[in-house]
Formats: structure tokens, C-alpha cells, sequence
């Protein structure tokens, strides 16, 4: 671990101690704690909101991770890019989903930049023909109805960028506006990206066991 992490570490346990669990802050919502660390730049507010999410990004920085100690360095990584990019949340949607999409295209910028890193380790070959898109919309009943086991094994398999919008919209309940906002582009992108991840999943899907 840095030297920079170690001192974020110490900075948000402090936090927690000069703040206390009782403190008026731990009774501000998500939106008007961020509002107070931009306007401050209060390392001490951060470690409030630190400690209300840090078990949600390492949960999904471990999907990214060979290990739990690399989970834990990217849990670091994404709350220290998160106190430099703050500011750019704009409350367009809830800070919780917003959180979720920083902390996805974090991992996913993470995994991109190590070339010689596969995301998809126990990953079965596959033929480019298995991988054509079908014509038709998958219902999303499909998508709720798939068996938690097999469905886990195939999200492995996709692409961190489908595998993050079908969780944003399947798992978090981001609507398509809050995907449209999150991602930057429009509602026909954001529709075109939806489907195709989902024909990939179940294509995925009904290859795994």
C-alpha cells in the first residue's frame, strides 16, 4: 500500500473518532453531506461518507479483483479519486447510484489500462458465431427469471461495460434516465446497449452450467 493510501486511511479512522457516531452530521442525507465536503473540502465529512459506503465499493471492486487484498487497494483507489471528483456530482440522481456507476467505470478503467490482464480467468472459448446478437428484445422477465448460480458465472463472462449496465439496471433499479445521465449518452444509445448486453448474457447464460 502507498504511502498516499496509508494516509487516507489514517485520515477517515480519525474521522470517525473526532466526528463520533452521534454526531449531527451521521444525520445528513447523502446529498447534503456531499454538498458540505465540496464547499469545505473537509477530509473529516469524508470520512463519514466513507464509512457509509466503503463495504458497497469493495463489494463491487471485488468483482474486478483476483484477490481481496487487491480489492481492498482498489476500494482505496476509487474513495481517492472520489474526494479529487466530488464536486462532479451534480444530484441528478441518487449520490448511492451515482457512487455505483463511478466505482464500475473506475474498475473498469482499472482493468482496461493492464493489458496483460484478463478479466475472464475460469472464461470457456468461445466462437465469434456464439456471440451474434439476436434480432428480437430479451424481455427483462428472462433476465429476473435466470438461476442466481449460472447467472453469476455468466456476468463473469461479460464485459465489464455490459456487465456494469445490466447491474446498474437490473440490480441498483437505475432507470433509463439515470443511465442516460450517469453515462453521458442518449436514451437510444443507452436502449441499442441495453439489449445487446442482455442477448450476451443469455447467450452466455446457456453456456455455462
Amino acid at each position: 500500500m502507498t504511502f498516499l493510501k496509508r494516509l487516507f486511511l489514517i485520515i477517515v479512522n480519525q474521522s470517525k473518532k473526532s466526528l463520533g457516531i452521534g454526531h449531527s452530521y451521521n444525520t445528513l442525507t447523502d446529498e447534503e453531506l456531499v454538498q458540505k465536503i465540496v464547499a469545505s473540502n473537509d477530509t473529516l465529512l469524508f470520512g463519514v461518507l466513507y464509512d457509509r459506503y466503503a463495504k458497497m465499493v469493495y463489494n463491487k471492486c471485488y468483482g474486478f479483483s483476483k484477490s481481496q487484498d487487491e480489492a481492498e487497494d482498489l476500494t482505496q483507489d476509487v474513495f481517492l479519486m472520489l474526494f479529487v471528483k466530488l464536486a462532479s456530482f451534480k444530484g441528478k440522481s441518487k449520490f448511492s447510484t451515482w457512487l455505483y456507476s463511478f466505482t464500475y467505470n473506475f474498475c473498469v478503467n482499472y482493468v482496461n489500462r493492464n493489458k496483460q490482464r484478463k478479466m475472464s480467468d475460469n472464461s470457456v472459448p468461445m466462437e465469434n458465431t456464439e456471440y451474434k446478437l439476436t434480432e428480437t428484445e430479451v424481455p427483462d422477465e428472462s433476465i429476473y427469471e435466470l438461476k442466481a448460480s449460472r447467472l453469476d458465472k455468466a456476468l463473469q463472462l461479460l464485459t465489464p461495460e455490459d456487465k456494469s449496465i445490466l447491474l446498474l439496471k437490473y440490480q441498483d433499479g437505475a432507470s433509463i434516465k439515470d443511465l442516460c445521465e450517469l453515462m453521458e449518452v442518449g436514451e437510444s444509445a443507452i436502449k441499442m446497449r441495453l439489449k445487446r448486453a442482455k442477448a450476451k448474457l443469455l447467450e452466455i447464460y446457456n453456456t455455462v452450467s
